[in-house]
């Protein structure tokens, strides 16, 4: 009789669990086609809390705004045996570098590859400027990348149409969607899958990359998309890429023509 009754609870049970299933799959369905045609893309700021996003909008209180001006300072000084500044060739940063941050990564036609903004940097240092390349995740290197990103704030992503690029952007497309590491997560899975909800305290945002270089709460520093990268890839126990490499840059490219349209945030505050 006892195991009769366990019976009868567990079909409830199971009935119960359907009937809420198929619920839910009718609301989604509900939202999917009320929702159909609109932007369903929404940028990291929105899952931030009210404190966070107000210290972004507010240039006096966001702290990514030390890096904007320290690049400012850096525009105006000469370096390398050349004694050239980045204002010698490019003269008002406002005009000449505005909507610049929204196309990288783009094609290198030295390179024959996709390079990031941080490398433009680099490469107008080395052949310009005769000066040494600036260290990844450097002070001087993430100055440069803010200041430059600042003069494309509120602008659109626009990945170049650059026929060159369809097959970086393809591996980076598959990296995306690859599972890796010990914990077989790919980033689509958080990111596409379950954005919105959380990971541990922290809410999964849809990974569009509109607001690098970032100060992040949690580094107390300004940093790259790559870090996030590299971080997101230690998260799930796999070997991070390299700083600059290839898989780092295609996977780059993807996610900016996937957020293609979205403005520009730089410097963005995150949590």
């Amino acid at each position: 009789m006892k195991r009769m009754r366990q019976r009868v609870f567990y079909w409830l049970l199971a009935a119960f669990a359907a009937s809420l299933c198929a619920l839910a799959g009718a609301q989604t369905s509900a939202q999917t086609t009320e929702g159909k045609g609109q932007d369903q893309r929404r940028s990291g700021f929105e899952f931030m809390g009210p404190s966070t996003q107000a210290m972004q909008k507010d240039d006096s209180l966001n702290p990514g705004m030390l890096w904007v001006k320290d690049g400012e300072a850096l525009w105006q000084k000469t370096a390398g045996l050349s004694g050239k500044a980045c204002v010698t060739c490019h003269a008002l940063a406002a005009s000449s570098m505005k909507g610049v941050a929204a196309r990288y990564p783009a094609f290198d036609a030295a390179a024959k590859r996709p390079v990031s903004l941080s490398q433009r940097i680099n490469i107008c240092r080395q052949q310009h400027q005769q000066a040494e390349p600036l260290r990844a995740e450097s002070q001087e290197l993430l100055s440069l990348e803010s200041y430059i990103a600042f003069q494309s704030r509120g602008l659109p992503l626009s990945s170049p149409d650059d026929p060159r690029l369809l097959p970086f952007r393809q591996r980076g497309q598959q990296r995306y969607v690859q599972r890796m590491g010990q914990l077989n997560l790919s980033c689509a899975q958080c990111h596409d899958d379950n954005a919105g909800g959380r990971l541990g305290s922290s809410v999964i945002p849809q990974a569009h990359p509109t607001g690098y270089p970032l100060y992040r709460l949690e580094w107390q520093a300004m940093g790259s998309l790559q870090r996030r990268l590299r971080n997101c890839m230690s998260g799930v126990r796999a070997e991070p890429f390299a700083y600059g490499s290839q898989e780092l840059v295609e996977l780059e490219l993807y996610l900016t023509s996937r957020a293609g349209g979205m403005p520009v945030e730089a410097p963005g505050v995150r949590p």
